[in-house]
């Protein structure tokens, strides 16, 4: 868990700064600013501890918009440079916020690298699916189709699975939510925040401008209910407007199917979560409609008994036990030799 000075008594209103909030009418980083501010007020972070990363796209715009610390970076590079703050001071507390371009592309090997080292900051990627900023070309979650500006007869990419990837690439906590989804999106971050390590949450959030509606089939609330599966520990995999739905395992095929409670199944033969478990989040983060429900919440947690900003500060108070020494001594040292 992140440390910081005693908690504050901060309302969620202290931490929107003094600058006009500048997204298009009825995007959805809206709706994931005012969840930000309300955990950031649940958890009692300071404005003077907290740092928010960013890097190019309109999620950057983030920093600009919270009256903490904040740094808006290069393109894809939030990853890196926020490493780099964690490890200068790991004291502060630090939130790293990137669109699917940004983070999946030109960022996707510093995220990648963030992830298997397990720095201890929060990465919020919000996916809709497009470049919003640059008016609208796909992206790498994009969908096979998808008609842009750069693939007017529609895009032949094969699209990146964001929490796929982010499980591939060892992280140790992932999660989901959605921008319309207030309440959920509050109590997954807090979780995230809770996190000992790197936590990596992906938000569903409508581009009303460019990809309006891409999320429609299972995130309009009229469809939630049969389209998403809201996943807890230790609670049986079930959804339906009346939970008559659920998820068993295949011993067969080692894949998971959709049963109906009281036709093709049992009560107990449905599973139960458990988010300590990879195979079952790895199964649980693929999953894609018509067939199944997408999965919503915390799909992987299974912290690390440590983390890299911690294990560097231990190396380096050991390092200092040796007493001063020169880089050219470090160098220079080991396999050497003079060309005459």
């Amino acid at each position: 868990m992140n440390v910081q000075a005693p908690p504050t008594n901060l309302q969620p209103k202290d931490f929107a700064s003094d600058q006009e909030v500048r997204w298009c009418p009825g995007c959805g980083d809206y709706a994931i600013l005012k969840s930000v501010q309300r955990v950031l007020s649940d958890i009692g972070a300071s404005t003077e501890g907290t740092v928010f990363v960013s890097g190019i796209g309109c999620a950057a715009r983030f920093p600009y918009y919270l009256s903490t610390y904040g740094f808006h970076t290069i393109h894809g590079r939030a990853a890196a440079i926020a490493t780099g703050v964690k490890l200068a001071n790991p004291e502060l507390d630090i939130w790293v916020v990137g669109g699917d371009g940004d983070s999946l592309s030109i960022g996707g090997n510093h995220l990648m690298h963030a992830l298997r080292r397990n720095v201890d900051v929060q990465y919020l990627l919000f996916n809709n699916e497009i470049y919003g900023l640059t008016k609208g070309q796909y992206s790498p979650t994009s969908r096979i189709g998808t008609k842009s500006p750069s693939t007017p007869k529609g895009s032949m990419d094969t699209p990146v699975n964001a929490a796929a990837f982010a499980l591939g690439c060892g992280a140790r906590f992932v999660a989901r939510s959605g921008d319309i989804m207030q309440a959920h999106l509050v109590e997954t971050l807090k979780r995230a925040h809770g996190h000992r390590g790197m936590s990596f949450v992906e938000i569903m959030q409508n581009c009303i401008v460019y990809n309006d509606g891409v999320f429609g089939h299972f995130m309009d609330k009229k469809v939630q209910a049969d389209a998403q599966i809201r996943v807890e520990h230790g609670k049986p995999l079930r959804f339906g407007k009346d939970d008559e739905k659920g998820l068993a395992f295949d011993a067969k095929t080692l894949s998971l199917r959709v049963v109906t409670v009281g036709e093709d199944a049992d009560a107990e033969d449905i599973l139960v979560h458990d988010e300590t478990n990879p195979t079952l989040a790895g199964l649980l983060a693929a999953m894609e409609p018509p067939d199944f429900p997408v999965a919503m919440g915390v799909l992987y947690n299974n912290p690390a008994s440590s983390s890299f900003d911690r294990d560097m500060e231990e190396q380096m108070q050991d390092a200092l036990k040796d007493g001063p020494v020169q880089i050219s001594d470090l160098l220079t040292q080991g396999h050497t030799w003079t060309v005459s």
